[in-house]
């Protein structure tokens, strides 16, 4: 591949580099789809297909109808495989004046039988020219046609195309967008403190670097050829960048690249993914097969230490899981997602074990996971893909959270060596190929000896989880519990027909043995019965120990008073008393407890100390608090929060202690912010003070306070404070402190104004009035679906209509609850003697 670009350095340490995945490979011929940076088409064909590249656009050779299972639209055309392509040789020319690029390919073929015509995916991308020269014969013009529903582009030609070998050869121009898809512009602030800008995408080794002698301006930077890859993998940058560098224990050259000026931010990515490969090559017995790999950090992108070491993590997995071995369609994503978002938690986890990381999973990826799939416009992990549109709405908390869960109880319920064996097999059989989800299973069931491919098609071919109902009686020293299992639904409500079962893998704890399992089960039908020996009467005992399972439990009330103690005292472990609230929460809002009993329990977290757990119950607490702000009963549940946090965070205060580990910053964070937000009279003048030392000079914030001490005086400040936050702003050189308002955090802008009643209303009318510009700005990407029932009626978004009716279906279930229980709860928290 060949860039040419504005001459900048384009040496060792700056220039078109890879984003976060350096290719490595997948499959044996190499379809091109779309970039992962929000672009979404074919990916991978079974027998092979073509596919042609500008990213942002994109071509692909095309055929094979696959009917949508969402809304009934336009049977969508797969790619045929009587063209496969061999290797790509392309090159192109972007402007970062214009915000446009040039480009050419050649791309070599084998016709596998005559035909006149190749359909390619194209999207955004205008097709100047197309010719054919089949080797040894003469090269021939074709035509070109636009199938822009399917985005698809056809080239006809004015005779057969002989089988066998031959070069088809393109030109082609496109935008560098502003909205985060295909080949995008990126803007930035250099270090003189003027607006720049890149062009992104998600490449590989340079091997030569000259200027072109056409242009003195320009260079020519030319990249090596690559192994066989999926082509949806491919990235490059344009742009200028430092870089900081180390080698692996392995000899594997590691590069981070960061804006001019901020090498050091990159400094923990490069940490980490030094640790990171060697962990991989071991864990799959497999050898990273590459000389090098880099990573990059745009502008357009910010984080904190655990978020980096969990992306990190992550998109290095795939150089196995996803390159190595790729999906065949779509409709397997969760293949190469979901398992990524698994083991990015086990490698962090290994790395930085301080980090207490899969309590943050429970939190994370389990309790998002769990929300979504009750929903009843919720959606099997595997979901037939048809057209483009349908790809943007699978790329969610399912294909990644739900998928992630399922692999973590997999992996529980085989045992790692287990787990590891079959990983190997399935990566090795599979090198360079396409799969489906029933290969994974086969591998991992002939590794383990137990019928994983029955187990877990329970849980990918239909959408929802069960809630594990348990009753309890005493025989002597043994405990007898009754299990049976249904569908969880939001709601509470049954829908007519509806009998989902499970093979459920179910573990058990006790207050004797809080950490580890006395009893692993598989659930098979609707219930069972297990018995518990040497369980005394008035000992606990725990389902789903470690929040390892992809399930709800529903107590008894007794056995739920035997638990409140351990949650006071915490002898009960960080994950069980998350999933034991988490649980609570849930239940209450489907109708089957009552969030009066709830805000009770909640109560017994006052000793808490786990960030995670603390990070959980607050997004718990806020649903009911934004509910709340319709009734008069808001002042007494502020009253409510600040005697809950008020605990915590006196035992942490403002300044951070030698030794604190970064658990205890994030959750100091989190107590000063609720405080500060429900109007603790002493954190409001102590965030005012620092807020005004800051502004004037006289101490500067740390990173860690800012948040508290911004958003304490924003909420109870007055129009001077918001315009003292615009000058921080624009002082400010952080890329995280900057929120105005880059293009693809305007919806994040558009929800944060939702936190009130006011602002729901700001945020909802803005909306409505600027339809037309959002949607036009957001349709294709994946930032649209972000953003109720008679509105989008008349303003359809496609890809976003499953996000939509979520939406409207959480609106119901808000409704439902100010209807039953919130009069029960204002009472409550207006009785409370606090109050």
């Amino acid at each position: 591949m060949t860039i040419l670009s504005q001459a900048f350095n384009f040496a060792s340490r700056r220039g078109i580099l890879l984003r976060k995945k350096l290719l490595l490979t997948i499959q044996r011929t190499s379809p091109f789809c779309r970039a992962v940076l929000g672009l979404k088409s074919p990916s991978v064909l079974p027998s092979c297909a073509t596919s042609i590249f500008p990213i942002s656009s994109v071509l692909s050779i095309s055929a094979r109808q696959i009917s949508s299972t969402m809304a009934a639209k336009t049977p969508f055309e797969r790619l045929p495989t009587n063209v496969v392509p061999v290797n790509y040789d392309v090159t192109l020319k972007p402007s970062l004046k214009s915000f446009t690029f040039e480009g050419s390919e050649t791309i070599q073929v084998t016709v596998v039988e005559p035909t006149k015509a190749i359909s390619v995916n194209c999207i955004e991308i205008e097709v100047k020219s197309v010719q054919y020269q089949a080797d040894g014969g003469s090269e021939i013009t074709g035509t070109i046609e636009y199938k822009k529903e399917n985005e698809i582009a056809v080239f006809t030609f004015p005779e057969q195309l002989p089988a066998g070998k031959g070069s088809l050869k393109l030109t082609f121009t496109g935008e560098l967008n502003d909205r985060m898809k295909g080949f995008y512009r990126s803007k930035y602030t250099g270090p003189d403190g003027e607006d720049r800008y890149g062009a992104v995408t998600q490449f590989e080794p340079v091997i030569s670097e000259t200027d072109d002698s056409s242009d003195s301006s320009l260079k020519v930077v030319k990249y090596d050829k690559t192994p066989i890859m999926s082509t949806y993998l491919v990235a490059y940058v344009v742009g200028e960048y430092d870089c900081v560098e180390g080698k692996d224990e392995n000899g594997v050259l590691v590069r981070v690249y960061t804006p001019v000026g901020k090498k050091e931010q990159g400094q923990f990515a490069l940490d980490v993914a030094v640790k990171t490969l060697p962990f991989y090559n071991k864990y799959f017995n497999i050898a990273y097969p590459l000389p090098k790999i880099d990573l990059i950090a745009i502008a357009d992108f910010s984080a904190a230490k655990q978020w980096v070491a969990l992306v990190v993590g992550h998109e290095l997995a795939h150089q196995w899981f996803g390159n190595l071995v790729t999906m065949e369609w779509w409709t397997h994503l969760w293949l190469n997602e979901g398992f990524a978002s698994w083991i990015e938690y086990l490698c962090v986890d290994h790395c930085f074990p301080e980090f207490d990381i899969w309590t943050q999973f429970v939190n994370q990826d389990l309790g998002r996971a769990l929300d979504l799939d009750a929903l009843h416009t919720s959606h099997p992990i595997e979901v037939p893909v048809g057209s483009p549109d349908e790809v943007d709405e699978i790329f969610d908390v399912i294909s990644y959270s739900k998928g992630a869960s399922v692999i973590r109880m997999l992996h529980n319920y085989i045992g790692d060596e287990d787990f590891r064996k079959g990983m190997n097999s399935y990566l090795t059989k599979y090198a360079y190929k396409n799969t489906f989800t029933e290969d994974l299973w086969g591998s991992l069931r002939e590794a383990s000896g137990k019928p994983v491919d029955k187990v877990m098609t329970t849980w990918t071919k239909q959408m929802g989880f069960p809630v594990i109902k348990v009753t309890e009686s005493q025989d002597g020293n043994n405990r007898v519990l009754k299990l049976s299992q249904e569908k969880f639904n939001a709601d509470g409500k049954t829908v007519a027909g509806e009998s989902s079962e499970w093979l459920v893998p179910i573990t058990i704890s006790t207050s004797d043995s809080p950490n580890t399992p006395v009893k692993s089960v598989l659930l098979e039908g609707p219930s069972m019965t297990v018995t518990l020996e040497n369980v005394k009467p008035g000992a606990w005992v725990k389902l789903n120990s470690g929040s390892v399972g992809m399930y709800r439990v529903h107590y008894t009330s007794e056995m739920l008073d035997a638990l409140t103690p351990a949650v006071r005292d915490k002898t009960l472990p960080p994950r069980d008393r998350l999933s034991l609230e988490n649980d609570l929460f849930a239940l209450a809002r489907a109708g089957l407890a009552s969030s009066v009993d709830v805000l009770k329990v909640t109560e017994g977290f006052i000793n808490e100390d786990n960030y995670t757990v603390w990070s959980d119950l607050s997004l718990n607490l806020s649903k009911i608090a934004g509910m709340l702000q319709y009734t008069d009963g808001y002042e007494a549940y502020k009253v409510y929060e600040r005697a809950l946090f008020g605990p915590v965070a006196k035992s942490l205060g403002w300044e951070q202690r030698e030794g604190e580990g970064v658990l205890k910053s994030m959750l100091r964070e989190l107590a000063l912010v609720r405080l500060g937000r429900y109007g603790d009279p002493d954190i409001v003048a102590e965030a005012r003070r620092r807020f005004a030392d800051h502004c004037d000079g006289k101490a500067v914030l740390p990173a860690d306070l800012r948040s508290p001490v911004y958003v304490t005086v924003l909420v109870n400040g007055d129009e001077d404070i918001f315009n003292k936050m615009l000058k921080l702003y624009d002082e400010a050189d952080m890329q995280e402190e900057k929120d105005k308002v880059r293009s693809q955090d305007s919806t994040f802008v558009i929800a944060g104004v939702t936190g009130s009643v006011k602002g729901r209303e700001m945020g909802w009318q803005f909306v409505k009035d600027n339809w037309t510009e959002i949607h036009k700005r957001y349709t294709g990407g994946f930032l649209l679906a972000r953003l109720c029932k008679t509105f989008f009626k008349e303003n359809t978004a496609p890809g976003a209509e499953r996000s939509i009716n979520q939406a409207l279906e959480n609106v119901h279930l808000n409704a439902a609850w100010m209807k039953n229980q919130s009069a029960s709860v204002v009472t409550f928290l207006k009785d409370r003697p606090a109050a």
